[in-house]
């Protein structure tokens, strides 16, 4: 049987919707990571449908190509899910998987993952070069410390209704990969294409550098 919704009963479940923009239910509890979206909606969502087959129930998860997403900010993680069904963030997965469903699920899918535990590595890496690029960047090279804005854990900070993502703890295969999509411009939906200019910085050198060390925090 198939998990995920047909297009019928997501529109029938839609017209039951009262709210048209996202937004905590008033049995959820915001915090700094869970500022959009109802959780308790996302995780029957998720339950009913194909989010837990590669992320894990608790979104964290244990195959490399597949992003933990656990304790990830849900305006970062509602933000991306919105530009893989627009179509500003390339997945040829995640756009047939969201192309059908709306901001309020897709809200309430971030939420869940958002009220989970955090992501964190398996082991501390030492990794020098990628320590230093993390803690204070390169500025003969005008790369800024990542720790400015994605915490000085890793573990992602607000600036106002900016979300930074949490990165540390992310699989090193992942950020590998996102930090080369960065680079070569197969990725660029970060605001006023930030990512994009500080990628193309970093030499491949770097980027196994900082995969490596942002792995185990």
């Amino acid at each position: 049987m198939a998990l995920i919704l047909t297009r019928a009963l997501r529109g029938a479940i839609a017209t039951l919707l009262i709210a048209a923009a996202p937004a905590h239910a008033a049995d959820s509890t915001p915090t700094p990571r869970l500022s959009v979206g109802n959780p308790v909606a996302g995780a029957a969502w998720s339950a009913d449908n194909v989010c837990k087959e590669c992320h894990n129930p608790d979104g964290n998860s244990s195959v490399a190509e597949y992003p933990r997403l656990g304790g990830q900010y849900s305006a970062y993680l509602f933000k991306q899910l919105q530009d893989f069904r627009d179509g500003r963030r390339k997945n040829v997965i995640m756009q047939a998987l969201t192309q059908d469903i709306g901001d309020r699920d897709l809200a309430d899918i971030a939420a869940h993952f958002a009220a989970q535990p955090v992501m964190t590595g398996s082991a501390a890496v030492a990794n020098p070069q990628g320590k230093r690029l993390f803690e204070a960047g390169d500025p003969a090279r005008q790369i800024p410390a990542c720790a400015a804005c994605h915490g000085a854990d890793g573990k992602g900070a607000l600036a106002g209704k900016l979300a930074y993502p949490a990165i540390g703890g992310q699989h090193r295969y992942y950020l590998r990969g996102q930090l080369q999509g960065w680079k070569t411009g197969t990725r660029s939906n970060s605001p006023d294409g930030i990512m994009n200019g500080i990628a193309r910085a970093l030499g491949e050198a770097d980027i196994e550098a900082l995969a490596d060390y942002l792995s185990g925090l």
